[in-house]
């Protein structure tokens, strides 16, 4: 028999993890916590809140050892939140729970729009190169440190002695700011709203603008956070690229449009959710006021359960709008 020389197989050296996909682990395992946290006690009260949105709590008697019951109804708790339940509104007046929902959900998207671009445009004038930048940074950031604490009780409860002493009414030729009072800033709504009415603008841009005027004072203690986003994914865009662009005789505007904006455009989306969930489950929100003060808790599970679904649907209506114009800067190395 001739000798057959067998070669033993070659061992292929097993191609490392791309950059892109060590980032991909490196995220969930960031968001295990909140993965862990969702699977085990969130993904239950949920259930445990639908459960009783469709029952009505009942007592035992005490001969029948007390305590309470669920006696199912189905979705006669969602027929009367949606058909039937009346809560008061801004001028105090009772409206049914439905227009509420759709005033305060249109009020949230200009305010999450608004936050939006007043975080993007502070973002850009700290990113750039100044005296006392750091102090500038820390100034804009101390509303939420601020707000995260005993403060953002006193603001919700409405009883702000600073804020009423700030806003005691007073007009601007004495010199006063008031912020809350129908003042705001050097301004009142009223000079406001009648710059507008001459410039020839209508009716409802006039309300929104005053509005948000009106509002200034919440909308920047809501914007640090934001901000604080903006301003990191700033800082993570290469100078390099600014440099070529600038021999390139790309002007400043062809460059925030061309490399600012699209570099930092996934911060926007998360930036935009962020906001959408901060607007609408703070404790300031005419919804949630109203849900808090209802009687029963059948009716509150049943009327949170409605809210929980459009917050829902507000971020994947904000995630389908935007996905479009985010980039990501993907490589594989």
């Amino acid at each position: 028999m001739d000798n057959v020389n067998v070669t033993a197989p070659v061992k292929r050296k097993r191609r490392g993890a791309s950059l892109t996909e060590k980032k991909s682990r490196m995220g969930w395992i960031f968001i295990l916590p909140f993965i862990i946290g969702l699977v085990l006690f969130y993904i239950a009260i949920v259930a445990n809140n639908l459960q009783f949105s469709l029952a009505e709590l009942r007592s035992r008697s005490m001969a029948q050892g007390g305590g309470y019951y669920l006696e199912w109804v189905g979705i006669d708790n969602y027929r009367y939140i949606l058909t039937e339940l009346q809560v008061p509104n801004a001028e105090g007046e009772n409206v049914m729970f439905l227009e509420v929902l759709g005033t305060s959900f249109l009020d949230q998207i200009v305010d999450i729009v608004t936050i939006i671009l007043l975080s993007l445009f502070v973002a850009v004038l700290l990113n750039q190169k100044m005296v006392g930048r750091a102090a500038f940074r820390a100034i804009f950031f101390v509303p939420v440190v601020i707000g995260a604490g005993i403060i953002a009780k006193i603001d919700s409860s409405g009883q702000n002695i600073i804020l009423e002493a700030m806003s005691d009414g007073k007009t601007i030729e004495t010199g006063a700011v008031a912020g809350g009072g129908g003042m705001t800033g050097l301004v009142s709504a009223m000079d406001v709203s009648m710059l507008f009415m001459n410039l020839g603008f209508g009716s409802g841009l006039v309300d929104v603008v005053v509005g948000l005027v009106s509002d200034i004072y919440d909308i920047v203690n809501r914007s640090g956070v934001q901000m604080l986003i903006f301003l990191s994914g700033l800082q993570s865009i290469s100078p390099a690229i600014y440099e070529s662009a600038q021999m390139e005789g790309a002007t400043g505007w062809e460059t925030f449009w061309k490399i600012t904006f699209p570099m930092i455009s996934p911060m926007i989306l998360a930036n935009a959710v962020y906001t959408v969930i901060d607007s609408m489950t703070s404790e300031s929100n005419t919804v949630m006021q109203d849900i808090l003060a209802m009687e029963g808790y059948s009716y509150k599970a049943a009327a949170s359960s409605i809210y929980f679904f459009v917050t829902a649907l507000a971020i994947v209506i904000v995630y389908l709008v935007m996905r479009g114009f985010v980039f990501y800067n993907r490589r594989n190395d």
